[in-house]
């Protein structure tokens, strides 16, 4: 009988150390077209954010952005391709899900394309009607 890969849980960090530089590594992983990006305002206002590391290296990240008083919003969870449809990325929402809860968020949002729909049903979400507006080109 062969085993399964040797899969162990990643580690999960609530606020851990984290650079602009391994955050652009995993987004040109995990987002093909990815633009290196100046990370520091983003992480300057987030309200938490979530990393996942193997072997120290970051496979995985959530941020999280609230309204300063009972909303939180999930963003840009992502997790390396090679690390995929493990549980890693399940594990960070809910990890972000509850420090969210722990800092006095009542509600977690989250857009999301159709195809991630059982995905974030597995992380706890339920859909409802929500609105989006583009604001990447003039409005009218």
């Amino acid at each position: 009988m062969t085993e399964g890969p040797d899969i162990r849980p990643p580690d999960l960090r609530v606020d851990g150390p984290l650079t602009g530089d391994e955050l652009n590594l995993l987004f040109h992983a995990a987002w093909p077209g990815h633009r290196d990006t100046d990370f520091g305002p983003v992480l300057a206002r987030s309200l938490l954010r979530v990393t996942a590391r193997s072997a120290g290296r970051l496979v995985g990240y959530v941020n999280v952005v609230g309204d300063g008083g009972v909303h939180a919003f999930l963003l840009d969870t992502t997790v390396h391709p090679d690390e995929r449809r493990r549980g890693f990325g399940v594990a960070l929402v809910r990890a972000a899900a509850e420090a969210a809860r722990q800092r006095g968020a009542h509600w977690l949002h989250v857009d999301f394309e159709p195809h991630l729909t059982a995905f974030h049903e597995r992380c706890g979400f339920r859909s409802t009607a929500a609105g989006l507006m583009p604001l990447d080109r003039p409005l009218g």
